[in-house]
């Protein structure tokens, strides 16, 4: 689909649930779409290093994917794959008639409000509601699935990649930005050459599992029980990791937040919930994951900052760059 077909699915498409005025929020690889009670998520035809969603098939496939894995962690949140079909002019969602042309996934909607990242904008995050989260992604960890990859490394790999944003940071920025990713990139492989035995020790002792992915503030809703939605289907590699890496970006994210005292104790109630990080070796090694995840985020709104539609879009995505590449810094230096 393009995002012509978006604008006339959002305009004068059929949906199968009642939908009066949809509403259209953008990422940088979905189209979300809106209803009263629902929402339906279309994968951007697109084609990054990490991810691959260049066909219709590819992408059918990882909606299902995607349903299957978020199961783990929902209940009623994800109802299925429905198709995307053009019939008689007008473009339907789950129609019988037409040719099929994508797919899109279906989930319930819910309170906007409680999502995390708002309530903590608001200020109205709580002790309480971080300590049941907490306690629920420990949880989650202690099933999850131990995998044991082959390359210990792959991290490396992965933080380095932000080096290709160093021209259009530069352009866009300052050459103070990209000189920082560049030492950047020789920290974090000094600090992966002498902790490699660490990494392959962490994996002996199952602590490298098949978790969330991508676990944040705007994945999390927090209801009477917390929500946890949008794990990582794109790329396995991406979501099998150290359960330290996991919790690691959203004790980055409370900290891009200035909620460090929250990011404290979701760690605390975490790790005697489920204990991964008993020495100071380990708590490094924490550090440095809040380090690779501020890189990701400033990768993420690099390219969003590429692929914004106008000039406040794109500052706005700048800002968060330069934000996410400082705070990389901050975490970095201590372990030099």
């Amino acid at each position: 689909m393009t995002s012509n077909d978006i604008h006339e699915l959002i305009t004068g498409g059929l949906f199968p649930v009642p939908c009066h005025q949809p509403r259209l929020v953008e990422t940088h690889i979905s189209w979300v779409i809106i209803c009263d009670d629902h929402v339906f998520k279309i994968k951007k035809p697109m084609h990054y290093s990490f991810l691959d969603f260049s066909t219709a098939e590819k992408r059918k496939y990882y909606c299902e994917r995607e349903v299957m894995l978020n199961n783990r962690l929902t209940t009623d949140v994800y109802l299925g794959v429905l198709p995307v079909r053009r019939a008689h002019g007008s473009l339907t969602i789950g129609g019988p008639d037409g040719e099929e042309i994508d797919c899109a996934l279906k989930m319930r909607r819910l309170d906007s409000s409680k999502q995390m990242d708002v309530l903590l904008k608001e200020h109205k995050v709580s002790n309480s509601q971080i300590t049941r989260l907490a306690k629920q992604v420990a949880g989650f960890h202690r099933k999850a699935l131990v995998v044991y990859p082959n390359d210990v490394l792959d991290i490396q790999t992965k933080f380095n990649d932000l080096a290709n944003e160093r021209n259009f940071v530069q352009q866009q920025l300052s050459k103070e930005s990209s000189d920082l990713i560049s030492a950047a990139v020789e920290m974090s492989d000094r600090f992966l050459r002498m902790n490699e035995s660490l990494l392959r020790q962490r994996i002996r002792s199952g602590f490298v599992r098949d978790c969330h992915g991508d676990l944040h503030s705007r994945n999390i809703f927090l209801l009477e029980e917390p929500v946890i939605f949008d794990c990582i289907e794109f790329n396995d590699d991406y979501r099998c990791i150290d359960v330290l890496n996991e919790v690691a970006f959203l004790c980055m994210d409370l900290d891009a937040f200035d909620r460090s005292d929250l990011a404290e104790l979701f760690m605390q109630t975490y790790n005697v919930a489920f204990p991964v990080m008993g020495d100071p070796r380990e708590e490094r090694l924490f550090t440095y994951y809040k380090s690779y995840r501020a890189n990701v985020r400033a990768k993420v709104n690099s390219l969003r900052a590429r692929d914004a539609a106008n000039d406040a879009d794109r500052r706005r995505a700048l800002n968060e760059t330069e934000k996410y590449l400082q705070l990389m810094k901050r975490y970095l230096e201590p372990l030099r």
